[in-house]
């Protein structure tokens, strides 16, 4: 049983040892979507209940945080798109760099085809909705069709099981990964406030401190987190979205060790020889002091040879799917279909996000593949055909959580264009779901390697 809880031994086959990590992500990701789904239900059954109106008073509740000239007073659901949504995206900070450290994005060859795909799948669903919504009120949201939801793509391939190849899953895992830094420069650029030098600064600071701390070998997390409530709060004032704060934060958590593998495997077997020598029969290890001490010894070591980077990472993937996400969708997905314009897929807000993600995404997405193969920028793996990728096209386009987010930047007055917004990401996103699900199942067969 390796450390991820997947029965391995060293004995497993290296590849399967190099996946290990990647199929429980993989595993949280899609538990993670299912209770997505259930909270963005209860918030539109909510939402359209008898009970409506306490959705919508318990989501504009003003929450204040603190005291005096220093207190923070925000609507609760400021404080879920604020600040939860912080964690999340710290947490894809974290993803995104153990990627271009020692993942798909590590090299210029590996990380060709992700972000090919991805860029197509950003391009071309932007293009689409300014077609239908260019001179009008609606136009800035142009962002909402660029993006993908991880955890409900993620989930939809874990229904198929080994229908489809793990290399599918990471290409996908990726796309999405590469997608979600391009909405974070989006936020970052496009939708972002008026800016605060004062407050920028004093973020900038903050971040400074974090990779200084970094640089002279700070391995403990305590300083880095203090240090990032700073810096989000610094963001928050500036004006620049609180959310970049999280993404900037993780690119400062040191992802070295603070001993070396070699050490760490004499230290560890010394101490494992030193438990077994002080085995005394008849005994329990809670009454042998000597046994006592090499656990707590190696408990130490272990700590000492995994980095800040793994450690915040395998603790973060839980807490933002079983709790930060569905929160976010309990407190986002719910609309008032009473209040929404009649005749909603007909006006050029909706038809631009319906038609940018299941359309644009899966022009963008095969395209971008099909060119980085076509120029030979990335090699296609003889276990995945064009459809399987065409397949994961239409699950790039279920947008969700990501697109709702942006939506709620585009339209920040929460009026008519932000209720069509949010149902025709709902509608596109089941669609996508269900597109991309039945293309992989009843299309998309299996790919033997050739011996």
């Amino acid at each position: 049983m390796d450390r991820y809880g997947n029965g391995l031994s060293q004995d497993s086959p290296v590849i399967e040892q190099v996946l290990a990590p990647f199929k429980k992500f993989a595993r949280v990701e899609a538990a993670g979507g299912v209770l997505l789904i259930i909270c963005a239900a209860a918030a539109l059954f909510w939402s359209n209940s008898k009970w409506a109106e306490s959705y919508f008073s318990l989501w504009n509740t003003v929450v204040t945080v603190g005291f005096g000239e220093a207190a923070l007073a925000k609507p609760l659901l400021l404080w879920v798109n604020d600040g939860l949504m912080a964690m999340f995206f710290f947490t894809v900070g974290l993803e995104i760099k153990r990627e271009i450290l020692v993942g798909e994005l590590n090299s210029a060859r590996q990380a060709a085809l992700p972000v090919a795909a991805a860029l197509g799948g950003m391009i071309v669903p932007a293009l689409v909705y300014v077609a239908f919504n260019a001179g009008t009120e609606s136009a800035d949201g142009w962002g909402v069709p660029m993006a993908t939801d991880i955890a409900f793509a993620l989930g939809v391939l874990s229904l198929l099981g080994d229908r489809v190849p793990t290399s599918l899953k990471v290409f996908l895992a990726a796309v999405a990964i590469v997608d979600d830094i391009g909405a974070i420069l989006v936020i970052a650029v496009f939708y972002t406030s008026d800016i605060s030098v004062v407050w920028l600064a004093i973020g900038g600071g903050a971040f400074l401190l974090m990779l200084l701390i970094n640089f002279i070998g700070a391995r403990t997390t305590l300083p880095y987190l203090l240090l990032g409530l700073i810096l989000w709060l610094a963001f928050l004032k500036s004006g620049v979205h609180a959310t970049v704060a999280g993404v900037l934060g993780a690119m400062a958590i040191p992802a070295t060790t603070r001993i070396k593998t070699s050490q760490f495997v004499r230290r560890a077997q010394s101490l494992v020889d030193k438990f077994e020598a002080a085995f005394t029969p008849g005994h329990s290890v809670l009454t042998n002091k000597h046994q006592l001490e090499a656990l707590e010894e190696l408990e130490d070591v272990c700590r000492k040879a995994s980095t800040p980077l793994q450690t915040l990472e395998h603790g973060m993937h839980s807490l933002t799917a079983f709790f930060v996400m569905p929160v976010f969708a309990l407190a986002n997905a719910g609309v008032s279909l009473a209040e929404t314009p009649a005749g909603v897929f007909s006006q050029p807000v909706s038809l631009g996000i319906i038609f940018g993600l299941l359309l644009g995404k899966q022009a963008g997405v095969t395209l971008g593949a099909w060119l980085a193969f076509r120029t030979g920028l990335a090699a296609r793996r003889p276990d995945v055909s064009m459809l399987h990728y065409y397949g994961a096209s239409w699950l790039t386009a279920i947008g969700f959580t990501m697109s709702i987010f942006i939506a709620g930047l585009a339209f920040e007055d929460g009026g008519a264009l932000h209720n069509s917004a949010k149902v025709a990401v709902l509608a596109s996103s089941l669609a996508a779901g269900v597109g991309g699900w039945c293309v992989l199942r009843f299309f998309a067969r299996p790919v033997r390697e050739t011996a």
